[in-house]
């Protein structure tokens, strides 16, 4: 059987394992012939340096987040950055070729820049022979991705594939403006457009404790006018400090792991406040929900954050401000509304690959004979 080898990195829960994991569940309901495994080259390395980096990684961002910033930019957007990626070839290059040969897949797909990089080198040296796809899991590309030896690119937006044929000359045939993966659990659903009646607010971005959320929901406004639903995740101290306040109108909801359930409360809800992660604010947009950020993190967040305002597409809160006035000024007002709306259809006007069947096609069309190059070399 032929195998399809994805490749993201760390074990925490991120877009590249949520990216990853949308696309495994896609082909396993068209394709019960392939097989399909996630590989974090660093856990194959050594499960207790991973941990160590996870923990250190979270610590950093949390408790020195200017400095995780400067130190993202400075590896992903310079010249100095740029000479630091030979440390990524001397630290993973074998590993990453041993993990190739013991696995021996006959696609990769990597849904993070570290093992897109260092993929593109073993092509680039002729050490790996195999059709590599990138997909990305945010609204821009670092400078650690690989590109000129990567086969085909998914990329979220329009500006993206230009920035890959102007910057880097990829040959526009080699790059599909896919969006982010989405998983198929979440359905779209008809918009609502604003009315006077009582309207429900989903609320995320707690789970490790990273975001203000305690702050901004009882600060909210207790009006009565919204009905906030709060994903504490596995944040229990947060639950209960939720929980303690005993407001009719602010709900904490514990860990949700099940897709299905989170697509009913998506359902349920008239628009979301969170973080810019890129598979969150895909989610929230295929669900036609209204995208309110309430606050960032360091370095992909920010870029992200830059992004999604100028195409605006999601509404930035001012913390200085009732989090419901905010809502209101934008979930009941009719041309702000249709504002977004259009914003976000101008978005979807611009993805070529829509639905699982065509991205299926295409991914098992990497798996044919007459494209799979051989392993040899």
């Amino acid at each position: 059987m032929r195998k399809i080898l994805f490749l993201p990195f760390l074990q925490m829960p991120s877009g590249h394992h949520q990216a990853a994991e949308a696309l495994i569940d896609m082909l396993k309901i068209r394709k019960k012939d392939i097989v399909l495994k996630k590989v974090d080259l660093l856990s194959y390395m050594n499960v207790s340096l991973e941990k160590m980096v996870t923990r250190t990684y979270l610590k950093w961002i949390k408790n020195w987040p200017g400095t995780y910033d400067r130190v993202y930019k400075n590896l992903t957007y310079s010249a100095i950055g740029r000479d630091s990626f030979k440390g990524y070839d001397l630290l993973f290059s074998k590993k990453m070729l041993k993990l190739l040969d013991d696995e021996q897949p006959d696609v990769i797909i990597c849904t993070h820049s570290i093992p897109s990089y260092l993929v593109n080198e073993l092509k680039r040296k002729g050490k790996c022979h195999v059709p590599v796809m990138n997909v990305y899991t945010d609204f821009f590309i670092n400078d650690v991705w690989g590109k000129e030896e990567i086969d085909y690119h998914f990329v979220p937006n329009q500006d993206m594939k230009t920035k890959l044929m102007v910057e880097h000359h990829v040959p526009h045939e080699k790059i599909i403006v896919s969006g982010i993966p989405v998983h198929e659990q979440f359905k779209r659903k008809a918009i609502n457009l604003p009315t006077n009646t009582r309207r429900k607010v989903l609320i995320s971005g707690g789970s490790s404790g990273l975001g203000d959320i305690y702050e901004l929901i009882t600060a909210a406004g207790s009006s009565g006018a919204f009905d906030y639903y709060v994903l504490c995740g596995k944040n229990r101290k947060l639950y209960e400090k939720i929980r303690s306040l005993g407001s009719a109108n602010i709900h904490p909801l514990p860990y949700i792991s099940s897709r299905s359930e989170m697509n009913e409360w998506y359902d349920r809800v008239d628009a979301v406040v969170t973080k810019p992660g890129g598979i969150t604010v895909s989610e929230a947009l295929r669900k036609n929900l209204p995208i309110f950020v309430h606050s960032v993190l360091p370095g992909q967040e920010e870029i992200n954050l830059e992004y999604l305002e100028k195409k605006n597409l999601v509404f930035r809160i001012d913390k200085s401000l009732p989090l419901e006035s905010q809502l209101k000024r934008v979930l009941r007002n009719q041309p702000a509304m249709k504002n977004w709306q259009a914003a976000k259809n101008a978005y979807e006007k611009g993805l070529e690959m829509l639905s699982p069947d065509q991205m299926t096609k295409f991914i098992q069309s990497l798996l044919e004979p007459a494209l799979t190059l051989s392993r040899q070399a």
